[in-house]
């Protein structure tokens, strides 16, 4: 007797998870089947085609008012339904149906503004908010430090699988280095706490619990930030897993505006300000480009379009006139 064939979003986990795709990317592209299944009335996706995707890409523009980089997202993710799951053709979609991107500049915050910003943090965000502007990371990359990831001795971070899942070195600033080490020890203190009731354990990347089944109760593989709480699963495990961004997120939006900061803060604007004020202190754009674990130079040349230099570097000829007394 044949086996049951898997429901569909079981089949789009698993063809994300052989592909080694992020866990990101498979809750954003199961989050879009799930919405493009509701659109068409529950209708399954094997008996709807190229028409269908894009009556559905349309409503995301027209009613949604959706951003060009989320119907691009939502392109991809049912282009890799209908290509990689259902095995199905959709033609020239890709190309006819992208959305085109526009090019925005990216908040970045000046030396003065940053240093009222975290100002106004403490704790965990604090000590995360200065490694995105002190090191370049992303907010995950951050909250997925594991303990052996910190080198205080070379002063570095290994920051692993990362945005296209490659691995990359990036600084460990001097100033959070202190900070950084009690927060070490608070989590050493938790695990032994954790050991203590019987759990301690933190999930590990692809089948390395398998490979090393001890490894998820070690000390050097517990998140530099966890969380606060611990979940149980289905199998009734306890797993502390890292803090939620959303923690880290809504304390720089409180502290921003509590320091009185008229631009969009977001955690990101820090990786954006790590980047440029590095190019404003002369530092080649090579180097800002490892740092920063950017594939292709020209995503980082965007900082240079908002160094402090006016725009493109030229002196307005406003600021050359002589500064006449007004007429009364």
């Amino acid at each position: 007797m044949a086996s049951p064939q898997p429901k569909l979003l079981d089949r789009v986990r698993l063809a994300i998870r052989v592909r080694h795709y992020s866990r990101r990317t498979e809750e954003c592209y199961v989050g879009w089947v799930k919405r493009y299944v509701r659109f068409h009335r529950l209708r399954h996706p094997g008996e709807l085609g190229a028409t269908e995707v894009q009556r559905f890409l349309v409503a995301l523009a027209d009613q949604a008012k959706l951003s060009a980089s989320s119907q691009t997202q939502a392109l991809s993710a049912l282009l890799f339904l209908y290509r990689d799951v259902l095995q199905q053709d959709l033609g020239p979609l890709d190309r006819a149906w992208r959305a085109k991107q526009p090019t925005r500049l990216p908040v970045v915050l000046d030396r003065d503004e940053v240093t009222r910003l975290l100002a106004r943090l403490d704790g965990a965000p604090h000590t995360v908010a200065l490694l995105l502007y002190g090191s370049g990371l992303r907010l995950l990359e951050a909250l997925e430090l594991r303990v052996k990831d910190v080198d205080f001795a070379m002063r570095q971070l290994l920051v692993r699988r990362a945005k296209g899942g490659k691995d990359r070195v990036t600084m460990l600033p001097e100033a959070v280095g202190a900070e950084l080490e009690r927060q070490l020890e608070r989590v050493q203190r938790l695990h032994r706490r954790d050991l203590a009731a019987g759990a301690g354990a933190v999930r590990l990347p692809d089948a390395f619990a398998r490979k090393a089944p001890g490894a998820s109760t070690e000390l050097s593989w517990q998140f530099v930030f966890p969380a606060r709480r611990r979940f149980v699963d289905g199998a009734g495990r306890a797993w502390r897993d890292h803090l939620h961004e959303s923690v880290v997120q809504r304390a720089v939006k409180q502290a921003a505006a509590a320091a009185g900061l008229a631009k969009r803060v977001t955690c990101h604007a820090l990786r954006h300000s790590f980047a440029t004020h590095l190019l404003q202190d002369g530092y080649d754009i090579r180097t800002v480009q490892e740092l920063l674990g950017h594939r292709d130079v020209a995503t980082t040349m965007i900082y240079t379009h908002v160094l402090n230099r006016g725009g493109y570097g030229v002196r307005s000829p406003a600021d050359r006139l002589e500064r006449p007394r007004r007429v009364p």
